[in-house]
């Protein structure tokens, strides 16, 4: 037997769930109400579940990294969404060169890191 995996989806919570809801669908993303406190949001193939449960430390040290096609246009989109001036706490971080590419980082309302990244 050789099992295949369809896809992989990480859960992260939120400080204020409706401000959070409300950033997601702002950023792209479609949002699937799953219950009162859980909503699945999809961006093509790619989604994740947002949870109306908050704890600082974790959120505070989660990441998710969203590989991008380019990550100059990515990091346009971003700053043209005036997502920072939109809601508290969110923070932009411009285009990064490493060894293995670039990146651009946001750092969502409750603060969950998110790296745009382009592969060299």
């Amino acid at each position: 037997m050789n099992p295949k995996l369809k896809s992989i989806r990480t859960f992260i919570g939120s400080k204020d769930f409706k401000t959070s809801q409300s950033f997601y669908k702002d950023l792209g993303f479609t949002e699937n109400i799953i219950s009162e406190k859980m909503s699945l949001f999809v961006f093509n193939q790619l989604s994740f579940y947002l949870q109306d449960y908050f704890v600082e430390e974790w959120l505070n040290n989660t990441m998710v990294l969203a590989e991008v096609d380019n990550v100059e246009d990515y990091w346009t989109f971003l700053t043209e969404l005036k997502l920072d001036n939109k809601y508290s706490g969110v923070k932009l971080i411009p285009i990064q060169q490493n060894d293995w590419g670039k990146e651009c980082l946001l750092i969502d309302p409750s603060g969950v890191l998110w790296h745009f990244a382009e592969f060299n």
